[in-house]
Formats: structure tokens, sequence, C-alpha cells
């Protein structure tokens, strides 16, 4: 059922935004930003400042998002975020030790993979769903299409160099949902602290998602 429920938030949500950041004020000001401009997936890379803290805070003042950890590299990162509060975990490889952790505890973990062989491996080892990164360098919506053939049934969420202008192809080729980093949080906004900026970006990209926005049916515990 965990994994029917992510796959149901995924449809409903279609786009994830992840934070990178060098602050914990920072941080949190950039999810603010995004989900007064709709979005409701909030990844924290754990290279960020004071992650577990961000994800801790997060879950706190915005109740109505999905708030979860990304770049978990170990099984000692996976713990500390559960632990934070993470609602979903990204890693940029496939571990089955951590597959295994966060199933036992019901939360969805993605695993990163890029070739066939890595992504039917995570897959086979109960991912509920997989990155595909870094998705762009390997010919971007047709690489995702191209999978689809073969591995139609599993759910893809390709990050790396998606951007608002293909995040729609992306979806349209067959993945479930994107991952946007950089796209969403333009430099010059960051050193100006034009959060509207940022939440004018996460706006525009909910409304050139929403035609693949399905009504949201399950929710995270």
């Amino acid at each position: 059922m965990v994994g029917e429920s992510w796959r149901a938030v995924l449809r409903q949500q279609r786009a994830i935004a992840v934070i990178r950041a060098g602050s914990l004020a920072v941080g949190d000001r950039m999810a603010q930003a995004v989900a007064a401009g709709g979005m409701g997936l909030i990844e924290v890379t754990w290279n960020s400042d004071r992650a577990p803290d961000l994800v801790a805070r997060l879950r706190e003042t915005l109740p109505h998002c999905w708030v979860g950890a990304g770049t978990l590299l170990s099984l000692q990162d996976l713990q500390t975020a559960i632990a934070a509060g993470a609602q979903f975990c990204f890693t940029p490889h496939v571990a089955l030790d951590l597959l295994s952790y966060a199933s036992d505890r019901g939360v969805p973990l993605v695993p990163g993979a890029l070739s066939p062989t890595e992504i039917v491996t995570a897959w086979q080892a109960g991912a509920p769903s997989v990155k595909v990164f870094p998705a762009q360098s390997l010919g971007g919506p047709s690489y995702i299409r191209a999978l689809g053939g073969p591995l139609g049934q599993i759910a893809l969420i390709p990050t790396g160099g998606v951007t608002l202008e293909n995040a729609p192809q992306f979806i349209a080729a067959g993945a479930i949902a994107v991952g946007l980093a950089g796209e969403l949080f333009p430099s010059a906004a960051l050193q100006t602290e034009n959060w509207e900026a940022i939440a004018a970006q996460a706006q525009k990209l909910r409304q050139l998602l929403q035609p693949w926005q399905e009504a949201a049916t399950s929710f995270l515990a």
C-alpha cells in the first residue's frame, strides 16, 4: 500500500521541488516559496545546511505538503532522515539495504538508476518508483520514452536537466513525475531573495503540468 499511495501522490503532483541550500534560513524560504506557488512535494538534499533540522521545520510549517530527504548515501543518513520526519527519501544509487530499511518503516524510498539493468534491479527490490539521473544527458524525454517500451510498468522520475520547458515532455513521454532543482530557484532570485519570483516559477510549472495532474485519492502518513 505504501507504494500505491506514493504513486498516487506523484500522479497528483507530477513535480518535486529539490532544495539544496547553504543555510537553514534560506532553505526554509525556498520551501515556503515553492509551496506558495502550489507545489506539494519538497525534497531537502542531505548536503544542505542542517538538513535534518530543515526537514523537521518544514513538517511543522507546511503540513499540507509532503516533505522528504534526498542525496542519502548511507543507512545512517536514512535513519536520521526518517527520525527527522521525512515522508519520502531519495538516494542517488541503488542500495538494497536502504530499500529494505525504508520499506520496513513504511517510508517510500526512491533509488537513483540510469541503465535498464539498474532500474529493473531497483524495481524488483521493492522500490515504489525509480529516479532516472541524469535524465537529460541520456537523451531527455526520448530516453524515458524508449525505456517505456520494455519497462512501462515501472514508475520513473527523471531528474537532472529537467526544466519548465521540457517537464511536460518528460511526463508525456511516460514519466510519473519530474524533479527540479536549479530551474525552480534561479541564482539571481536567490541572491536578491526574490521569493515572489520563485513562487511564480513554481506556479508556472504547476500550470504546465496541470493536464496530467490527477485528483488526490490517497495521502502519505
